[in-house]
């Protein structure tokens, strides 16, 4: 038998936006998809109409597009497989529906929903199973005549799926190995609805799966429970050949505590849940993103690659075609991951450090100009090669070297009580004729003229060089000094000292 083509999907639905989990399972398919030479589809599940939210799915492919994340084909990328969206395909769920019926592997329930509540009233953990199916109102306990009387008067029914008690269900899952769950702690699900003419998640999956020749389902850990129906379903249809290789990911667990990551961890602790700022149309409520937060779509696919997953090595800094390089299922963990988002800002500052300094002028003059302020691309670019370690967001630049392009009109209390001495302004003064003299700015050639200025004179080396510090930033921060006067030049550090010697008390 030829082998089967790689074909993996990530099938959201359009209920809100896209938590980071999601992220995680697409990414992990994509990576997955791309290392064997495989195809990645884009499905969206939209079969409950009640919960859809306008503007979820293009904020879904907006996100991914940002991320970095391809599809090859799918809802808005066209292929031989569509329609991709589930609720344009109801008359192929309703010929899947019919075939069930047919072959008596499923059955049509009239329950309403007061009879079943009356039913958990009645009998204590109840489930719609063998054990129970005979005295409800369905298909298989009243007769044909009657079940075809309640069809043609238009009373609503539910299709479902008819599971054989006491039989051990295998799941071969990739991560967590031979999973068995015996049919018996499983009810009769739910299939399709008359309501709405529409499947329900469990059979429009199935389907969509086999038709679309999905080899590999690679989803989140909350969909382990649901995998024994799924395999029960393909063997159903007679598809057992081409039932995809299952591997369920490892949850996405809090900061701190137990329990799942949720958005009202990121609102308690500051950090976003989302990938691109997300503004609900009904609440108006608008959440965080990892974009316009500042984070760098490289660190952020880096972070969550890492979470639940390790290349067996001690690498951390991978670009995406490493990812996909290393990319192994078998290397998942089956202990949910906790989501350390210090650890995602630490991932932002590497990658800012591997930016090109050109590429982070750009964006920081966006800034500048926005303040009035204004400077050369190549000015900007060799300050930022000086500063960028000490930031984690690109947004944080221009606080850090601000002094580089603006003079101090202020100076730092704490600083100037430490560091200015009562013989600091005659000293500074001393200073700026020293630096007046020095017709060779370069770094070397200043700090050999006042070192020896300082040497001579014999006064103390600290004193001089954190007031000097004060005169030109304002505070006791920076880089080497001389690397600050040689890039703001002679004049300006001269106007710079005499002005603090001026201002400063």
């Amino acid at each position: 038998m030829a082998e089967r083509r790689v074909r993996v999907r990530f099938a959201p639905s359009p209920t809100g936006p896209l938590h980071i989990g999601g992220v995680r399972t697409a990414l992990y398919n994509y990576l997955f998809a791309r290392q064997n030479g495989g195809d990645m589809v884009f499905r969206i599940e939209d079969t409950d109409s009640n919960r859809f939210v306008p503007g979820a799915e293009d904020y879904i492919i907006e996100s991914f597009k940002w991320l970095g994340v391809e599809f090859d084909e799918g809802v808005s990328f066209g292929g031989n497989y569509g329609p991709y969206r589930q609720s344009e395909r109801r008359d192929i769920y309703k010929k899947y529906v019919n075939i069930l019926l047919e072959s008596g592997k499923a059955y049509i329930a009239f329950d309403t929903p007061e009879e079943l509540e009356a039913k958990r009233n009645e009998i204590k953990n109840f489930q719609y199973d063998a054990s129970t199916r005979m005295s409800m109102r369905n298909s298989l306990a009243m007769p044909k005549e009657e079940v075809d009387r309640l069809i043609s008067e238009g009373v609503q029914y539910v299709v479902r799926f008819k599971i054989e008690p006491n039989e051990d269900v295998h799941v071969n899952d990739i991560i967590r190995g031979d999973v068995v769950i015996n049919s018996s702690i499983l009810d009769d699900k739910v299939l399709y609805k008359s309501a709405d003419e529409l499947p329900t998640y469990h059979l429009a999956n199935i389907v969509d799966d086999h038709l679309m020749e999905i080899s590999h389902v690679i989803r989140g850990e909350e969909w382990l429970p649901s995998a024994p129906l799924h395999v029960l379903l393909y063997r159903a249809f007679g598809w057992e050949d081409t039932m995809p290789q299952f591997a369920h990911l490892p949850l996405l667990l809090k900061p701190d505590g137990n329990g799942k990551l949720s958005k009202r961890d990121g609102d308690r602790l500051g950090f976003p849940v989302f990938p691109l700022e997300w503004h609900d149309p009904k609440s108006g409520e608008i959440s965080s993103g990892y974009r316009e937060t500042g984070y760098l779509p490289e660190a952020v696919i880096n972070f969550l690659a890492l979470l639940g997953w390790n290349p067996g090595n001690d690498q951390e800094i991978m670009s995406m075609d490493e990812l996909i390089k290393l990319f192994d299922l078998h290397r998942c963990s089956k202990a949910g991951a906790k989501f350390d988002f210090e650890k995602c800002k630490w991932f932002n500052h590497q990658y800012i450090q591997l930016k090109d300094n050109t590429e982070l002028a750009q964006q920081m003059l966006v800034q500048m100009r926005a303040e009035g302020v204004d400077a050369p691309v190549e000015k900007v670019a060799k300050v930022i090669g000086m500063m960028k370690s000490r930031v984690s967001f690109v947004k944080e630049l221009w606080d850090t070297c601000k002094f580089f392009f603006v003079a101090p009109t202020e100076y730092d209390e704490k600083t100037r009580k430490k560091r200015w001495k009562e013989e600091s302004p005659a000293q500074m003064t001393e200073l700026a004729e020293v630096i007046a003299g020095i017709d060779d700015f370069s770094i070397e050639n200043q700090e050999n003229v006042v070192m020896k200025w300082i040497e001579d004179k014999g006064y103390n080396t600290g004193i001089i060089m954190n007031a000097f510090r004060l005169a030109i930033v304002g505070e006791g921060k920076g880089p080497h000094m001389f690397d600050i006067t040689e890039v703001i030049g002679k004049e300006e550090t001269i106007a710079r000292i005499k002005r603090a010697v001026e201002n400063i008390k």
